[in-house]
């Protein structure tokens, strides 16, 4: 007997059967319509760097460090990040107690090595904590700046103080700093230095770029990750959980139910352009999209 033919024949399976089709179909559309509605991606020349805090009183960049390091990944730009230090926050708070400021820097690195080893891409690349590891940071930073020419210039994304970009300019050569571009979108980055103000940092030569506050798009209220939450995608939830930590960190209030990625909103603003068009104000609907068509040509 063609037991084939017999299910075939069965109304019930036919309905599964088209069912399976029309899920089918209705994934590829959605895929379709994912890729359609992406950022277009055009990094400038250059290679990036990013200095972020998180062992400051604010604990965004947990959620604004997976995020960065998702998106370069997602747009296939992870070997163009050469540098990476977190907790640059290098005099402690009088607002952060001394076993919370432990208790951030484990965070800040758990944040950047598990990212980085579920979304891949930076097997080569050493994540430093710039407060606790600050000579290495600064040589590490400086060789990055020396490398820099014309062609190929660097990108210091400022996500905290900007006092160890100040130290890893001070030791390189000022012929170098022209091909410097530093990236900042708010004043309390750059005017929290302990050893260097902002106009401190200009007056080494290096170029500025200035982008609105990232804040206002990608500081938002918690329900609209809920997506990432209920994703079935790992690696999506565990970006999730980098912001939610933050969320319902109890040494500030400020971040109670918010999401906050804006840090991210400056390597957003570099994969799609810089200043050669790219989003100086991003959404939670670009970093989605970009997310999310990464997982779908990359499934688990």
């Amino acid at each position: 007997m063609d037991i084939s033919r017999k299910i075939n024949a069965t109304p019930c399976a036919q309905l599964l059967l088209f069912c399976l089709f029309l899920s089918c179909a209705q994934q590829q559309s959605l895929s379709k319509n994912k890729l359609n509605d992406l950022p277009t991606l055009a990094p400038p020349n250059g290679r990036l760097a990013i200095l972020a805090d998180g062992n400051s009183p604010d604990p965004d960049d947990l959620g604004g460090t997976a995020v960065s390091l998702a998106l370069l990944r997602a747009a296939g730009l992870t070997h163009r990040l050469v540098h990476y230090a977190h907790s640059c926050d290098l005099v402690i708070s009088r607002r952060i107690s001394k076993r919370a400021e432990i208790e951030r820097h484990a965070l800040m690195q758990s944040s950047c090595d598990v990212t980085a080893r579920r979304w891949g891409g930076y097997e080569a690349l050493t994540f430093y904590d710039a407060k606790w590891q600050q000579e290495k940071v600064v040589q590490d930073l400086s060789k990055a700046i020396m490398a820099s020419t014309e062609d190929d210039p660097l990108w210091i994304v400022e996500a905290g103080e900007p006092d160890i970009i100040g130290f890893a300019l001070d030791a390189t050569s000022a012929e170098k700093h022209p091909y410097v571009y530093v990236l900042t979108h708010h004043p309390a980055n750059d005017n929290a230095g302990d050893y260097y103000t902002w106009q401190q940092i200009l007056d080494f030569g290096i170029r500025e770029v200035r982008i609105p506050d990232q804040n206002t798009q990608l500081k938002v209220d918690l329900h609209k990750w809920d997506w990432a939450r209920d994703h079935p995608d790992t690696r999506i939830q565990q970006i999730w959980l980098q912001g939610k930590t933050a969320e319902i960190d109890d040494v500030v209030g400020f971040q109670r139910g918010k999401w906050d990625c804006s840090d991210a909103g400056m390597v957003l603003y570099w994969i799609t352009g810089a200043h050669n068009g790219g989003l100086r104000e991003g959404t939670v609907e670009d970093v989605k999209a970009l997310l999310l068509n990464y997982i779908i040509k990359n499934p688990e």
